[in-house]
């Protein structure tokens, strides 16, 4: 008798999320490929129109495809309340919170939930959120309290912070993501940077003008650094292009000197990365850093706000400033000007990161789901 996996692939094929598809696309993938003897991978996926071709495109190789009765937003909302009629049972494992958290059976008829959570936004943003959003995740949540087999969180801090938000015992399980499979600066990169309208030798910084994401202090961190060195922000959210550059300009970076871009795909990003001298992540909240991660994996230095999430993810890999006094900017700057004091320091310092870059894969993680389950 085959096991049969059911992995919820909503965000394939209705993204919500840049990183939670590329999360859910990347996961599915490693599954398939490490799919034990004896045992499937089947998508689970709302109702769409050419969910079949969407699917097959992202994630070849599944040996189903299931379908819910409803559409992305009607489904988060069902599942939200614990309506789940006809998806059935089964080990059910979900990129996301999104699942149908329901009463199960996991000793008699093997069924089991399992949900992941990347981020703790919802309670550490949630005025940076709109309240839909903000109630979903915490109604998800609860319900993963009361029905969820495991939760997994990529990283012990997170792990740490979860089991205060219910009670969850010995079910929260750490399984860390990874840059996307292949992740490689390309051989086009220059010419992916010209076509994005980009300077050469840069530093790099993601997120929005929101207070949660720092961008102020890795404005100034840059000014204090004393490097005349052009600035790229990456995923700056649509309209909130002119608050990023007012935030550059209080902060002193001259007119010009900050690039503004939003979300780009995997190849286009990689081609960024190529032409960074140092990655800065300002923001000190629980959430899995994916730009960081990328960057280790390319050999990019990294100067890191100091978080527990960060502590753990970077290790040896870059460096990790104190941002909890008045001069966060002082201290990312301090150690910015630690990593660009010479290139042989940038170029130890892009060595540490490749090394640390090593320990992240998606391969590794579809090994511990497919533990996971077995231990289930």
């Amino acid at each position: 008798m085959t096991a049969l996996l059911r992995v919820v692939l909503d965000q394939v094929v209705a993204p919500t999320d840049p990183n939670l598809a590329m999360a859910s696309r990347e996961l599915a993938r490693a599954l398939v490929a490490s799919t034990p003897a004896g045992c499937a991978v089947e998508g689970l996926v709302p109702a769409l129109a050419d969910a079949a071709g969407v699917v097959e495109g992202a994630v070849p190789g599944l040996a189903s495809l299931s379908r819910t009765t409803l559409a992305r937003r009607e489904l988060a909302a069902a599942w939200q309340l614990g309506v789940a009629p006809g998806v059935g049972g089964g080990m059910i494992h979900s990129p996301t919170l999104m699942a149908p958290l329901v009463k199960h059976d996991r000793v008699h008829e093997n069924d089991q939930t399992v949900v992941t959570l990347w981020d703790l936004d919802a309670w550490e943003r949630p005025s940076e959120m709109s309240k839909p959003a903000v109630t979903w995740h915490k109604a998800m949540l609860k319900r993963a309290a009361k029905f969820a087999d495991a939760v997994v969180v990529p990283t012990h801090a997170m792990a740490s912070r979860v089991a205060e938000l219910g009670k969850f015992g010995d079910r929260v399980r750490v399984i860390a993501g990874a840059a996307p499979a292949g992740f490689a600066v390309p051989v086009d990169e220059i010419g992916r940077r010209r076509a994005l309208d980009l300077p050469e030798g840069f530093v790099l910084v993601s997120g929005s003008s929101a207070p949660s994401a720092g961008l102020d202090s890795a404005f100034g961190a840059v000014a204090a650094a004393g490097a005349d060195l052009p600035v790229v922000v990456l995923d700056v959210p649509i309209g909130d292009e002119s608050a990023v550059i007012e935030l550059a300009a209080a902060s002193g970076l001259g007119e010009g000197r900050v690039h503004v871009r939003g979300a780009l795909d995997d190849a286009d990003r990689a081609a960024v990365f190529g032409g960074a001298v140092a990655l800065l992540a300002p923001s000190a909240l629980s959430a899995f850093p994916w730009r960081i991660v990328e960057a280790l994996a390319v050999g990019v230095p990294v100067v890191a706000a100091d978080s527990a999430s960060h502590r753990e993810v970077v290790w040896d890999g870059g460096v990790i400033a104190e941002v909890s006094g008045a001069d966060a900017s002082g201290s990312l700057g301090g150690a910015l000007a630690q990593i660009l004091d010479s290139t042989e320091a940038v170029e130890r310092h892009a060595v540490l990161a490749a090394d640390r870059g090593r320990a992240f894969s998606w391969a590794g993680a579809a090994e511990r789901v497919w533990q996971l389950h077995a231990d289930l």
